[in-house]
């Protein structure tokens, strides 16, 4: 029963992962402040895009709640200590409170992803980028689930849109390299 749930989560996850790469690279509802970092983040040297990243980051965690920030805060630290079970209960609780708060979504996709829970974690970044399309950490999450089921083309085309937002985005640059020798696609 384990196995055959496990390949069902992959196979979910595989296929949402398809629509997911296409809906990411549609125009978002990012608010001003973000439209003119994501602008600037284009055109950035390596050095400016990590100020610029963490700039973004800041607004993404910006949830407009003291009480908002602080379940984000004790998920995040409990995903930090490794109680994944914790983190998802924590993110859980904000989502509920606060269901149009991007960054909820995408902490609970890396909650569920350290459970290896990949279907969930897979429709949390779904709506991560229904609400924050140009959401390149989000973006970058799924491909790292596409690495984790082997898929390795289907991750590529992730990654690469990760890049089209974030041009020296590092955990990615990393990853293509090993994707690389896997699909024998490295043209980037």
């Amino acid at each position: 029963m384990a196995i055959r749930l496990h390949f069902l989560n992959r196979t979910v996850a595989s296929f949402l992962a398809i629509g997911l790469i296409c809906a990411a690279s549609m125009a978002g509802a990012d608010s001003a402040r973000l439209d003119e970092l994501y602008d600037r983040l284009q055109g950035a040297d390596a050095k400016e895009s990590h100020r610029l990243a963490r700039e973004i980051e800041l607004e993404w965690s910006k949830s407009g709640s003291p009480s908002m920030d602080l379940l984000l805060k004790r998920g995040t630290d409990a995903l930090e200590a490794g109680d994944s079970a914790a983190a998802i209960a924590h993110f859980t609780a904000l989502i509920d409170h606060a269901p149009d708060f991007a960054e909820g979504w995408h902490r609970r996709s890396l909650a569920y992803l350290a459970a290896e829970l990949y279907g969930p974690a897979v429709a949390d970044i779904e709506r991560t980028l229904t609400l924050s399309p140009r959401h390149y950490d989000a973006i970058a999450t799924l491909g790292g689930v596409l690495m984790k089921i082997d898929k390795p083309a289907l991750a590529l085309q992730a990654f690469e849109q990760v890049l089209a937002i974030h041009p020296h985005h590092r955990e990615v640059t990393e990853a293509l390299e090993h994707i690389g020798g896997q699909t024998g696609e490295m043209d980037l």
